[in-house]
């Protein structure tokens, strides 16, 4: 294909092909996403329609439930073990995916790192000014400023999947990774503005199961060797330990599972045969925890956190006039995509690069509106502003609900109205004319 075709790269670039081998993971990744996002949704919707059944009281008491060890600070509610226990195991498998991409992935390279990283402080930072502004003066709604800047990319890739959507491995990569750096942020948000009293006896002896878990992760291979069995048995019992330490300390008890998370290898020792000889301990243990993550941990929170009785019109309407509700929907709806497309084309002007030829700017609203579809850990900080039982809490909940709503119906119009060219994309990725197993288009930069 000639310079001047649909998929010509320029030097500098923003959507630019990746490498055949990234592509690939991302895919892999987003497909076992698909299944969760679909397990994430069905949850949330059996909770909603149970909590505003005759048998909503059987709802709340089950989430209300407590069970555990009074004198370990762990007696807590089966809603509050799905939120600090369960959602470890998610943050877990994000500790990883960072690690892994500054890595190996594509965020090691700082020019290909840069537009994606800014396009996600842009889409945090954006719709928490405007949730800030609508609530300003109210020191009760600002609380919840932190609540629309997450990314539930689960959600996210279970729309493309209903929509039909030919989302090309570009912009798939890109809307990955906004989310895992929008993930990183929510764990620095989270450690940081909602850590009250810290007890520092526990949180000191939560480096001691931490140092003895990251030292059996360095040496995996030689410990467990191919076993998964013999690293279940171990590094469980020692990461559950950190856990409860780190949960006693007052911090929120899921930042130990990115702790834990970023203690894993990503690469291959060279006493094992090099880091291309085999998969890394991060890979292989990814592997291993996100069917446990996605099909279980993530939905069974969502099921807990998504059940809100919204009490009729008149409940309805006293969620929907609340600045906390409005603030949020205004937030992930308008305030995403905005501060993603604006910190983009932002970037393409001072650094002087610009759109692949492929895409135009509304692929970025389309990735943008995507974005806007916050849950889980909008869920999480929505609890952590405002505490179960808050009437704030519940109309937040209504607000994430039909804002995930509303920027997955507007995502699916902009994105349908691309899929021809997205297609055509697609189809070109997919020529290997000399048949030697990587497509042409990831060899020649022109073509």
């Amino acid at each position: 294909m000639t310079a001047h075709g649909p998929n010509h790269q320029p030097s500098r670039s923003v959507l630019s092909r990746g490498s055949y081998r990234e592509a690939l993971r991302i895919s892999e990744i987003l497909r076992k996403e698909t299944v969760g996002g679909m397990l994430l949704v069905a949850a949330a919707v059996i909770a909603l329609i149970w909590a505003n059944s005759p048998a909503s009281d059987s709802y709340f008491a089950l989430r209300d439930f407590t069970i555990g060890y009074e004198p370990w600070h762990l007696n807590l509610s089966l809603g509050a073990w799905a939120a600090d226990g369960l959602l470890a195991v998610f943050f877990f498998l994000v500790g990883l995916e960072l690690k892994r991409e500054f890595v190996a992935g594509d965020l090691r390279d700082f020019r290909k790192a840069m537009v994606p990283v800014a396009a996600a402080v842009g889409g945090v930072a954006v719709p928490a000014l405007i949730y800030a502004a609508i609530n300003w003066g109210d020191p009760e709604a600002i609380r919840g400023w932190a609540i629309p800047t997450a990314t539930d990319i689960a959600f996210a890739v279970a729309v493309l999947a209903v929509i039909g959507s030919h989302l090309p491995s570009a912009l798939r990569i890109f809307l990955l990774t906004l989310a895992v750096v929008d993930d990183l942020l929510a764990i620095a948000i989270i450690a940081v503005f909602y850590t009250t009293d810290i007890a520092p006896v526990p949180l000191l002896l939560f480096l001691v199961p931490v140092a003895i878990y990251a030292f059996l992760a360095q040496k995996y291979r030689r410990f467990f060797g191919l076993n998964p069995v013999a690293a279940w048995l171990i590094l469980l019992p020692i990461g559950i330990i950190a856990w409860a330490l780190l949960h006693a300390s007052g911090i929120h008890a899921t930042i130990a599972g990115v702790v834990l998370g970023f203690t894993i290898p990503v690469l291959r020792s060279k006493a094992s045969g090099g880091p291309d000889a085999g998969p890394g301990p991060a890979e292989v243990l990814e592997h291993r925890v996100r069917p446990v993550s996605a099909g279980f941990a993530v939905p069974v929170f969502a099921f807990f956190s998504a059940g809100v009785a919204v009490g009729g019109t008149d409940g309805l309407g006293a969620a929907f006039t609340d600045t906390v509700t409005i603030g949020i929907i205004a937030a992930l709806v308008i305030g995403k995509p905005l501060g993603i497309v604006a910190t983009t084309w932002l970037v393409t002007k001072l650094t002087r690069s610009q759109l692949d030829p492929s895409y135009k700017w509304i692929d970025l609203l389309g990735i943008g509106l995507l974005a806007g579809i916050g849950f889980t850990v909008s869920l999480l900080v929505a609890e952590l502003s405002f505490g179960l039982g808050d009437p704030a809490n519940d109309h937040a909940k209504v607000a994430i609900l039909a804002a995930s709503l509303l920027a997955a119906a507007l995502a699916t119009v902009v994105l349908r109205i691309r899929n021809r060219q997205y297609r055509r994309i697609e189809a070109h990725e997919r020529v290997d004319a000399d048949s030697d197993g990587v497509p042409d288009a990831y060899q020649r930069p022109d073509s």
